[in-house]
């Protein structure tokens, strides 16, 4: 019979030297790969550096039993699930992933530590870098958004501005359209092209030429947009598109490839989130813009059960090896045995 066993290996204070996986963030997607590793007995440790996207917004949407959930409290219940298997979570930074030379890794992490792991599940996340217009970053989580998906159905029929950006064109203004009947496109001194004002003209969009000055914040609520000219437009929301960029460090350093999206530079990863990189897995938001939680909660559990798969694989071989070794070992000692006696008689 071939025996599986599992690497951790406990020091006398409680803290592993050597974890079966270590999870690098503590998102929904890296939660649900230490989720499911746990539930088959894997050591998992999950360092999360308690930076999640989503932080500034009250609630999440599109999540099947979840909708409107704060993201904190879904958190620490999936921390809460993890750590019923086993799991541990570490609120520290990795700094960098380290290959051994043997196909497993040294984890460093910022306040000093470092870990061993047979394989890495990267779910760094994304960073938003808003536009620089005044009360967009102290208003951003709140009234002000970027997904209908997620925020949408909170602001519908109210006052509706998008920040105009040409990379994205008009898309978020269309999409808004569907939820409000007074969408207002700041143009921010920009040339709308003619094809993009007749889409948004079908939609019921108005459009505004002039720059913008900023946001305009009345007892704590967005009220309006001023433009330069000090001209103010009602808004009950506003719309922007942050240019986001991948929290990809890790495995930059890796070497792991990459590839261009509409969204920019993200690294390359198989359906199961295996990068270009032997035994380092990346999922969620690490690997694409378009990755909601449920989205990203999907792809860990993908990854969780790639990964498994991966050690059990790993582990067989050296079973086998080692029975191998063990019957030559015991075939040569029966070998000279027999040869002994018959050459003494």
């Amino acid at each position: 019979m071939v025996v599986v066993t599992r690497s951790s290996e406990r020091r006398t204070d409680g803290v592993a030297d050597a974890y079966d996986v270590v999870v690098v963030g503590g998102g929904a997607g890296g939660l649900a790969a230490a989720l499911v590793l746990g539930r088959v007995r894997r050591s998992v440790l999950v360092v999360d550096a308690g930076e999640p996207r989503n932080a500034p917004a009250a609630h999440m949407q599109g999540y099947p039993s979840r909708d409107g959930m704060p993201p904190g409290e879904f958190l620490a219940v999936v921390r809460a699930e993890v750590a019923g298997y086993g799991g541990e979570v570490l609120r520290d930074t990795v700094t960098e992933v380290v290959p051994d030379g043997r196909g497993e890794f040294d984890v460093v992490l910022a306040g000093g530590g470092r870990v061993h792991a047979r394989r890495v599940v990267v779910a760094t996340g994304l960073v938003d870098e808003l536009p620089e217009l005044p009360g967009v970053a102290e208003r951003w989580g709140r009234e002000v958004l970027h997904c209908p998906y997620c925020h949408g159905w909170e602001v519908r029929d109210g006052r509706i501005g998008v920040l105009y950006r040409a990379e994205a064109g008009v898309h978020q203004a269309l999409l808004f359209s569907q939820l409000s009947s007074e969408v207002t496109l700041f143009l921010g001194g920009a040339e709308l092209p003619g094809e993009e004002r007749e889409l948004i003209a079908a939609a019921g969009v108005r459009a505004v030429a002039g720059k913008l000055a900023g946001l305009v914040v009345e007892d704590d609520r967005l009220t309006g947009v001023r433009l330069a000219d000090g001209e103010v437009h009602e808004a009950s929301a506003f719309v922007v598109a942050p240019r986001m960029v991948p929290r990809d460090g890790v495995l930059t350093a890796l070497g792991v490839r990459t590839q261009e999206t509409p969204a920019g530079t993200f690294p390359q990863v198989d359906p199961t989130g295996l990068t270009s990189f032997p035994g380092v897995w990346a999922v969620g938001n690490a690997t694409g813009a378009a990755e909601q939680v449920v989205n990203a909660a999907g792809a860990g559990y993908r990854a969780g059960t790639a990964v498994n798969m991966s050690l059990l694989e790993a582990d067989l071989a050296v079973s086998r090896q080692r029975a191998e070794f063990a019957s030559a070992g015991a075939g040569a000692g029966s070998g000279s045995g027999y040869g002994s006696g018959s050459g003494g008689a």
